[in-house]
């Protein structure tokens, strides 16, 4: 007999609603609307689109603050084509 483990989906914002939820635990945040919608469309910040909205994982969100920008970032993935050393 196996026993399925329910995993409970992870809390999912709109950008504004993300930023609204920062505000309240850290009112005097320096994140701003425009800086958040930035890090969601470069990549910095990973998200899912539905339709014209994006979604921000807060665990995700709070993660990426916590650590800033010293460590690689492990979210974005590029599908460029580049050189490889010969």
């Amino acid at each position: 007999m196996s026993t399925a483990i329910i995993k409970s989906p992870p809390p999912m914002r709109g950008i504004k609603q993300a930023l609204a939820e920062v505000k309240a635990v850290d009112a005097n945040t320096a994140l701003t609307e425009r800086g958040l919608r930035r890090m969601v469309l470069t990549g910095e910040i990973p998200s899912v689109r539905i339709g014209k909205k994006y979604l921000v994982n807060m665990d995700l969100l709070y993660d990426y603050l916590s650590r800033g920008t010293k460590e690689p970032n492990l979210y974005t993935h590029t599908s460029a084509i580049r050189k490889i050393a010969e």
